[in-house]
């Protein structure tokens, strides 16, 4: 099977580019891991409601659907995902999961779960969600109670009467927190004092953001935690929380016990849980083949294109993993990749 274009994922970030690629009469198609519609937006736990979640920006051509602000966000974008590739007939396939991608000498073949593709250019929108990051601690083997990844909280009455240590410095860790001490007791751990942000976040911020993250990309370096570039946002939930005591945050514990958590100094804090936040890395590792990461464990970007390796675009990756950002990377690297690919058989 064969595509000129092919983008790997449906998310934000795919969809915005499958947009463009239609727009353009491209020959191209979209290879989607998920089983349904939605990204990884529909496997956000029930009880995130749209209202709390990070602003969703509408995909080009479509504006978002008015819905209830107390409906689930993962219901809400999974059906409005669902409803873009149906309104403008995109040629999305799935479940398909692309185990490898591999160079050719006119661009790539990609081994898959419904058999080998080759492409001329790829787009590839997998984002985050796929590879939780656990990280070591001494202890974590010992510990006796439940351990598990933010990506796997499906709601906080499961936790009714145990005491839970959420690990993290993140919005999802700050959400997730706050539910859970809504029904029970917690200690909150991060290994940087968590920054507020308590004014807007305008598009002068969302620019700054934007630029640190591209440096660090640029200089062939992983993205980094978005957190770091822009603060945690005080809401209402936020301000009622510290009230009630929730966010006063310890440092990160030094190792697990059996019963809970330590640190060197001699404190100890009992738990049934432990929960980490702990964010996520890029779901790169089927271009692995390609070898493009470079000494500083990041790959070289020059804006969404593998400086490496022309004919590859990043969409939903460093300065582009926001809904907003991945909405105006899809459409610009589309044009980039369609250039190239133009001029590859104009020097034919």
């Amino acid at each position: 099977m064969h595509a000129d274009v092919v983008v790997i994922g449906a998310g934000q970030a795919g969809l915005s580019a499958a947009y463009a690629l239609h727009r353009a009469g491209a020959d191209f198609v979209v290879l989607d891991a998920n089983a349904a519609p939605g990204g990884a937006w529909q496997h956000r736990w029930p009880s995130l409601r749209l209202d709390r979640a990070h602003r969703v920006h509408p995909l080009p051509g479509l504006p978002l659907p008015h819905a209830d602000p107390a409906d689930p966000a993962s219901e809400v974008v999974a059906g409005y995902f669902a409803d873009y590739e149906r309104r403008f007939d995109l040629p999305v396939h799935r479940p398909v999961a692309v185990r490898s991608v591999h160079a050719t000498d006119d661009g790539f073949r990609l081994d898959t779960g419904e058999g080998e593709w080759t492409a001329r250019g790829l787009l590839n929108a997998t984002g985050t969600w796929t590879r939780p990051f656990w990280p070591a601690y001494p202890g974590r083997e010992a510990f006796t109670g439940r351990q598990l990844h933010a990506a796997d909280y499906r709601g906080a009455e499961e936790f009714r009467g145990q005491h839970v240590v959420v690990v993290g410095g993140g919005t999802s860790a700050v959400q997730q927190l706050i539910e859970i001490s809504e029904v029970t007791t917690t200690t909150w751990v991060t290994r940087r004092p968590p920054v507020w942000r308590t004014g807007g976040f305008d598009e002068d911020a969302g620019r700054a953001a934007v630029a640190l993250v591209d440096e660090r990309v640029r200089a062939g370096l992983p993205p980094g935690s978005v957190v770091g570039v822009t603060g945690l946002v005080e809401t209402d939930a936020v301000l009622a929380a510290r009230a009630r005591g929730v966010l006063d945050r310890l440092p990160v514990f030094d190792r697990l016990t059996a019963d809970g958590v330590a640190w060197d100094d001699g404190r100890s804090v009992r738990a049934d849980v432990v929960l980490w936040a702990t964010g996520f890395r890029a779901a790169l590792d089927h271009l692995a083949p390609l070898r493009l990461r470079g000494p500083g464990g990041g790959i070289a970007m020059d804006g969404t294109r593998v400086v490496a390796e022309p004919r590859l675009h990043l969409v939903g990756y460093g300065p582009s993993a926001s809904t907003i950002g991945a909405n105006r990377a899809g459409p610009s690297a589309v044009r980039e990749l369609l250039r190239t690919l133009a001029a590859t058989d104009a020097a034919a």
